[in-house]
């Protein structure tokens, strides 16, 4: 379920990047800082509320969400690896989770489960100590 996000409610910012890259990268904003606001977003209710119940680091207490994106030497690059990011995340939360019906262990697994804590029990009396008579 691909949910559309809509580039308004993005803020994207280019900064400095990281690491190794000598003067090109202390002179070049190549990596960008993405800000989504979730709540005042476009996206439908449901989908707010997932992403807001999320315990993801990159979601603030405010309910934003920061991706930093600095893999590659090229801006426009950076720039859609963050925005990929994004609707991934938002696609994450789409699919709605499978309820797991509980069921009951056959009587078999539960035969087997038994048969091997009497074997572990038996193996654990033989270590006791010897009786001398």
């Amino acid at each position: 379920m691909n949910q559309q996000i809509d580039i308004n409610d993005v803020e994207l910012n280019a900064i400095r990047a990281q690491g190794p890259g000598g003067q090109n990268v202390n002179k070049v904003s190549s990596a960008v800082h993405l800000r989504f606001a979730i709540t005042p977003s476009s996206l439908p209710e449901h989908i707010k509320e997932r992403l807001l119940a999320l315990r993801d680091s990159r979601i603030t207490r405010d309910g934003v969400v920061v991706i930093k994106a600095q893999q590659s030497r090229s801006q426009e690059a950076n720039k859609e690896d963050a925005l990929r990011r994004l609707q991934e995340l938002v696609d994450s939360v789409a699919i709605l989770p499978t309820v797991r019906r509980p069921t009951k262990p056959t009587r078999g697994s539960q035969r087997r489960r038994l048969d091997g804590k009497a074997k572990d029990g038996e193996r654990k009396q033989l270590r006791g100590k010897v009786l001398r008579t």
